[in-house]
């Protein structure tokens, strides 16, 4: 899916909220100028948010589950059945 650098800088946003709210570390929020004066675009700054929520969520799972089963569950077969479910939703990039 093409995505304008508005779009994408909306996302980097919204995923960087998502990493405070969950992460255990606050993420600075983007800043006036953001993400060019880093030299960094909105796909790349989406990208990266997207990794950090990515690396929490990971780590969620590992502190909270039970036994090492448990959380292999979860960290891998539920995460590969939704990612599955969403790629088949999601437009063909072409």
């Amino acid at each position: 899916m093409a995505r304008t650098e508005e779009e994408w800088l909306h996302i980097a946003r919204y995923v960087r909220h998502a990493v405070n709210k969950v992460g255990p570390e606050t993420l600075p929020l983007c800043l006036p100028g953001e993400p060019h004066e880093c030299g960094q675009n909105g796909y790349q700054h989406a990208m990266l948010r997207a990794a950090e929520l990515k690396a929490v969520a990971h780590h969620l799972i590992e502190e909270g589950a039970a036994t090492h089963e448990e959380g292999a569950l979860f960290a891998e077969q539920v995460y590969q059945g939704r990612l599955s479910a969403l790629r088949e939703k999601a437009p063909q990039n072409v």
